[in-house]
Order: structure tokens, then sequence, then C-alpha cells
């Protein structure tokens, strides 16, 4: 991969991000074609520093946009096939016995890496499912009572089909919380779809793909993000957006202290767009839907008739009638 020039700095000036996060999504829109909402909520999702949770039907881009992000980044990555025999240790890695040495030796397993997709992520047991909890949630890996430090910048891009698909398990609750967006990327429309088929040749788009950021601009990104000043006003708004799930009539389980967290984790992050340092409620209403929507539990999904579409609209419906202040 090629080196992207540095173009950003310490100390950073958050005028120069949009610029960069500009040139990140239209390298993806190169390859994800007429899907620049959902390819800048992901840019969003990793200069928060979280990890992404791709759901949707076979075929529409799911791997291709994390392949994406891996190479415009610079980042090492590594795909993980997720399927019914996969185990803890091919994820995590093992400790290989050495005969000639008569010595134990951590041979880290492919979850080492900066960007890993964790792809069809519930077509494996929730055990296996399991083994990712403490990357997601701490950045490190413990076995045998030893504890061994993944790469930073660190990213968990999962994806999963409809839990109607045939051979899937359901993530459970633990595993769904350590996401910070979940995304739909949708069928293109017709004229895009029209383009792909006219335009792809015996070459994969992403082929010819090259760097456009480094890791170390990322890493820069994000500690900026997490430096964004969120205004008490701004910090109750989320709290009240948080709380009126908790209220809803048709929510068994509303959104947790994390997910608040999450909320204004990524509305930090989504500043930077606008090359502000600080956070307003329009950057909280913009990814209010995806960073809630998976956390919550309708009250008829108890009898199977939950789906993505419902808890989305609810989000929506909740964010136009809790007031945001001015």
């Amino acid at each position: 991969m090629s080196s992207p020039a540095r173009n950003l700095q310490l100390p950073f000036d958050p005028s120069t991000a949009p610029a960069v996060l500009n040139r990140l999504a239209e390298n993806l829109a190169r390859v994800v074609m007429g899907k620049e909402k959902p390819s800048r909520l992901a840019v969003t999702c990793l200069v928060a520093g979280g990890h992404l949770l791709l759901e949707d039907v076979p075929g529409v881009g799911k791997t291709t946009l994390a392949e994406a992000i891996a190479i415009s980044c610079n980042l090492s990555f590594a795909r993980i096939q997720f399927t019914a025999d996969l185990l803890p240790a091919d994820i995590l890695g093992a400790q290989v016995f050495h005969s000639a040495s008569a010595t134990f030796e951590f041979r880290p397993g492919p979850l080492f890496h900066q960007l890993v997709l964790a792809d069809e992520l519930n077509r494996a047991p929730p055990r296996t499912q399991s083994a990712l909890l403490e990357a997601m949630a701490h950045r490190q890996v413990s076995l045998d009572g030893t504890s061994h430090p993944l790469p930073h910048p660190f990213c968990v891009i999962g994806t999963q089909n409809p839990i109607d698909v045939s051979g899937t398990y359901p993530l459970p609750d633990s595993q769904l919380d350590r996401f910070l967006m979940r995304l739909s990327l949708g069928h293109p429309s017709p004229e895009v779809e029209s383009q792909i088929l006219r335009t792809r040749g015996a070459r994969e788009p992403i082929r010819s793909l090259r760097a456009v950021i480094s890791p170390q601009e990322i890493a820069l990104l994000q500690e900026r993000a997490a430096q964004t000043h969120l205004d008490p006003a701004v910090a109750d708004y989320a709290v009240q957006l948080v709380n009126a799930t908790r209220k809803h009539p048709d929510l068994e389980r509303g959104a947790s202290t994390r997910a608040a967290l999450a909320l204004v984790s990524a509305a930090k992050a989504h500043a930077l767009w606008d090359a502000r340092d600080f956070a307003t409620p329009g950057d909280i209403k913009a990814v209010a839907v995806p960073t809630l929507a998976h956390r919550l539990l309708l009250k008829n999904a108890v009898h199977g008739t939950f789906s993505r579409e419902e808890s989305a609209l609810l989000v929506q419906e909740i964010a136009q009638k809790v007031s945001a202040p001015r």
C-alpha cells in the first residue's frame, strides 16, 4: 500500500479534519457506490474508537466496505470467517509447546490486527462469539493468566445476516452492546446498480484502491474526537434521549449507561466533519439511531417478531419528541 502524505500533526487543528475525513469517505465511495451516508457513519464510528456491526442480507457490500476501510487507512487487516465449528483459539491464538526448549510460546491469532473483519459473526455458536468480548472492551486478550495487548488503533467490524437466515445464531446482548454502531447498507438504487453492472469489469475496483490516510492519522483523529467539548446542556439532552427509551411503553429494555457513552462518543466524532471542537444536539440526533437502536429490546421481541426497522423507527420517534436545547 502506498503511504499517504501526513496532513495531521500535533497539536491537532480541527479545521483540517473535514478534508481528511472527506478524502477517506470519497475513497470508500469508489468501491461502495451509492452508500455515502452509511460510509460516512462507518468512518465516524472508526474515529470515535468504536466497533461497527453491519447487518444485512448477503451480497450488498458489507465485506467490501470493511476491506475498503482497511486499505484506505493502511491498517493491518485480518478476515475471520465465522462458522459453526470455529473455536475461540482459532481467533485469539494459543500457547504452543516447543519440545526442544520445553517451553510454551504464545502464537497470536488473527485477532491481533488493527482492523478485524468478523465475517458472518452470527454463524458461530455463542461460546466462540464471546471470545471477542474482552478484546472489544479492553483492547487485550487474556490467555492462561497472561494479558496480551492488541495493536492500536484497533477496530472490529462484524457482519451478520438477518436472524431469520438459515444457520444463524442471535448475537447475545453483551456482544451487541460492544458495538458502537450498527448499520445496514441495503440494496443500491436501480441507477447505481445499473452503473455497477456497466462499470464492473474482470478486475474488482477494491484491488486498485490505495491508502489515503495513515494509522497514525486515525489515532490523532480519535484523540481529537475524545477531546471534543460536550456542553452540559448537550449532555443533558443525551441523557433525556436515553431515559426516554427506558420509559417507552413499547420497550422491554431501554438504553444503558454504556449506550449513553456510545451516543456521546459518536456525536463528538461526528462534530469533526464540520471542523468543530464541540458537539451539538444535531450531532446527537445524527448518530442516535445507529448507536442506540441495536441496544433496545422491544416487548414484542419476546414473541419473536422483533425487527431492526422497528427499533430504528422508535429511536427516530423519540428523537423527534425530546426537545433539543438551543
